[in-house]
């Protein structure tokens, strides 16, 4: 064929395509007003994780997976944002990973608000003035983020959802200097460790200054003529920053996890998740039989944090995720025998575990 007659071709598939995403359309407006009269959000995120499961399984052509899903994505906001836009609070400013995960779970069609801090995030969803937040929740490399952990110690908000990005990092400045001239370097606490190895190599003895995101630190770097950032390579694009080096980072799989909150958590999807805090009295083997419970009714632990409870000098809280969903009868069991043996249980969310 020649490549008149294939482009041809390609103007008819497109042709199909903008009939088929307008028929689909058409079925949002009447979910919508489905949705209305039964006053539920237009947010589902049980429902978007099966439709995109379920493209992903009959997906047989050449396309990748993670396009087939960046694509559907953007179709599923823009379809979502019929009815109103969702308002989602980040970690802010413009820019830091947490606004990467924000965009990648809500698409381009969501009205993003920035917040300060984590519990800056917990606030606006609290107040209203947010549907939903994305906050860090761990690192590959570094761990659990304490701060998060903590919110939710006092909050009655719900995790809904969750994300994972992988993370790749730059080394940004104001101008083209060169490394022997930089004598401190702006970041995200957290990050710093996740580039120690290249750190110590390339800039040993420079000065470290901890700041509330990434993006602050580009907004900081722009005024040091002698600083670097250490940041996304988006904030190069949004405030005008070199690029000095990039893939900084230790581990090349190097994956934060991130958490979606919101005043309610989410229906079952069929693979699920469940995040639970729990307080128990300190006497010997109490934790083995808390954890006992778990193994009883054949239920998978896939993560066990403790944090000071800070009312009590040796008193812990602990977090656990674990599979399944709390409406589950196995769960529900768990769970019940569970109190039986703690002082404290507070179930945090039961949501779709991201594939």
């Amino acid at each position: 064929m020649q490549l008149g007659d294939v482009r041809k071709k390609i103007d008819r598939i497109d042709a199909q395509i903008v009939k088929l995403l307008n028929e689909r359309v058409q079925e949002v407006i009447e979910i919508n007003r489905i949705k209305t009269k039964n006053k539920l959000s237009n947010y589902s995120a049980e429902r978007e994780m099966n439709i995109l499961k379920r493209l992903k399984n009959i997906s047989k052509g050449p396309l990748a997976l993670a396009d087939l899903e960046n694509i559907f994505r953007e179709v599923l906001s823009s379809c979502r944002s019929l009815k109103s836009a969702l308002r989602v609070a980040y970690l802010g400013p413009q820019g830091t990973f947490t606004h990467l995960a924000a965009i990648r779970n809500f698409g381009k069609k969501a009205e993003y608000i920035s917040a300060e801090s984590i519990s800056d995030c917990f606030d606006k969803v609290d107040k209203l003035e947010a549907d939903y937040a994305v906050v860090p929740i761990e690192n590959s490399t570094e761990g659990v983020i304490n701060y998060t952990l903590d919110m939710f110690v006092d909050s009655n908000l719900k995790i809904c959802s969750e994300a994972t990005l992988s993370i790749s990092h730059y080394l940004l400045a104001a101008s083209n200097i060169a490394l022997s001239k930089i004598k401190r370097i702006y970041s995200n606490p957290q990050v710093f460790p996740q580039c120690r190895i290249w750190l110590s190599r390339h800039l040993p003895g420079v000065e470290f200054i901890p700041t509330n995101s990434t993006a602050k630190a580009a907004i900081a770097v722009k005024k040091d003529k002698s600083g670097a950032c250490i940041g996304n390579k988006i904030l190069a694009e949004i405030y005008c920053l070199k690029t000095i080096a990039q893939s900084i980072e230790d581990s090349s799989s190097n994956l934060t996890r991130f958490l979606v909150i919101a005043k309610s958590d989410s229906a079952p999807s069929g693979k699920d998740k469940t995040s639970i805090l729990f307080s128990v009295k300190d006497r010997v083997g109490v934790l083995h039989d808390v954890l006992y419970s778990f193994k009883k009714y054949n239920i998978n632990l896939t993560k066990i944090e403790s944090r000071p409870s800070k009312k009590k000098p040796w008193e812990y809280y602990f977090f656990i995720d674990f599979e399944g969903h709390r409406n589950s009868a196995h769960v529900q069991k768990a769970l019940s025998k569970l109190k039986q043996q703690c002082v404290f249980v507070k179930i945090l969310g039961s949501y779709p575990k991201e594939s």
